[in-house]
Parts: C-alpha cells; sequence; structure tokens
C-alpha cells in the first residue's frame, strides 16, 4: 500500500522526500499510519525496478534545504504502467482495513468498475465482522461489566456505520454507472427455409420459381 501512495502522489508532480513524506501524512493519517522508516526503503526498491528516478544534480529541480540539495523523484513511464496495474486490482486484500484507506484515497484514479468491486468487497467483509460482534455480544452479554460492555457496544456502532456508509457509496456508483445499450435483433434477409422479405401484402415467390409477369394482359391482336 506504500509503493501504491508513493508511485500516487508522484503521478501528479515530482517532488523530494521531504515533500513526499508530508503529502502521505497529510493523505494517508486518517487511514494509515505512515512509518518513515519505511519511505526510503521504498523508494529505493521502486528506483532499483525502473518505476521512479532520483536526481539531486539538477539545481534547478532539486529544493535546498539545510545547506544540502534535496533528491527529487519522479514517476517513469513504467512507475505509470505499474501505477495503472495497482489501482486495477480490486481483490479481498483491498478489502482490509488499512489496504482499503489507502486505496480509497485514490479513488479518483480508479476505474468505476473496480471502485465498485473494492466498495462491494469492503462492505462484505463488515457485514461479517458485525455478525460476529452481534454473537459475541449477545453471548457474553450477562458476564461483561458496565465499561467492557458500552465498548463492545461502541465498536459495533462504528461498524454498522460504516456498512451504512459503504452502502450509500455503492448507490451512488451504480447510478452514476453509464447505461449500457440495448441490443435490439435484426430479422435475418437470408438464410434456410427464408422466403425473403417484401412490401407489406406482396407475395414473395420461392426460391427456384420463375419470375411471374403481372402485366395485365391487352386485347389479342
Amino acid at each position: 500500500m506504500l509503493e501504491l501512495a508513493v508511485l500516487g502522489i508522484l503521478s501528479e508532480s515530482p517532488m523530494h522526500g521531504y515533500e513526499l513524506r508530508k503529502r502521505l501524512s497529510a493523505l494517508l493519517g486518517t487511514f494509515h499510519r505512515l512509518s518513515y522508516g519505511s519511505l526510503y526503503p521504498c523508494l529505493r526498491r521502486l528506483q532499483a525496478a525502473g518505476h521512479v528516478t532520483a536526481d539531486d544534480g539538477d539545481l534547478t529541480r532539486a529544493t535546498k534545504l539545510g545547506g544540502r540539495s534535496k533528491v527529487v523523484y519522479t514517476l517513469t513511464a513504467e512507475g505509470k504502467e505499474h501505477l495503472a496495474e495497482l489501482l486495477g486490482e480490486g481483490g479481498p486484500s483491498s478489502w482490509e482495513d488499512e489496504a482499503f484507506g489507502v486505496r480509497f484515497a485514490f479513488f479518483a484514479k480508479t476505474d468505476a468498475d473496480v471502485r465498485l468491486r473494492i466498495l462491494e468487497g469492503r462492505r462484505g467483509r463488515l457485514e461479517e465482522r458485525r455478525e460476529r460482534v452481534r454473537t459475541a455480544l449477545t453471548r457474553t452479554r450477562e458476564r461483561l461489566d458496565t465499561y467492557t460492555l458500552e465498548l463492545q457496544r461502541h465498536g459495533l456502532e462504528s461498524v454498522e456505520r460504516e456498512v451504512r456508509w459503504l452502502t450509500e457509496l455503492i448507490e451512488t456508483e451504480r447510478a452514476q454507472a453509464p447505461a449500457r445499450p440495448r441490443r435490439v435483433p435484426t430479422q435475418s434477409r437470408t438464410g434456410a427455409g427464408d422466403q425473403g422479405v417484401g412490401p407489406p401484402g406482396t407475395a414473395v415467390p420461392a426460391p427456384g420459381t420463375p419470375p411471374r409477369d403481372d402485366t395485365p394482359a391487352g386485347p389479342t391482336p
């Protein structure tokens, strides 16, 4: 998920590591506790894979801070393709708590069908969690003290609230989905047993029948 976040932010513009850390913190702070100790190893892996370039020689792009030029990281063409691949994934791994937050932060760059698949998967995962909490709460209600009981109720309410929120998002996504054009069946004009098509009220001769002369007969000279 950190790799996806880094590539997603760098797709907007090149930036140095310090600015990238601030952007990641602002973007993912609500969803994901970012470990800055993992950021630079992630950048080195992306650079080794050819997804990111690091430039510290161009002082017009490198930012000076504390007397030192800062390395500017830029997304490559291969990095853009890799980002598109990551954004196209919508499997179970994207439904988990921290992963979902990161994916949701980049929904604007995600295809509509993938967004809907992630939202539905996340809702299904939370509905399963909600039922487990309800069952556990029913079984242990008599053995819990007041504060523990309130804590479990609070957790259940949080899950129910997110399920409602996801349901609203899913309904919005479905409403905004473009309608698929209806296929209109076409009548074949040829084929086995086809007697042909003619104007209304006109008899059409069977295949192999010689043409009929419908000219009115005149007087015989």
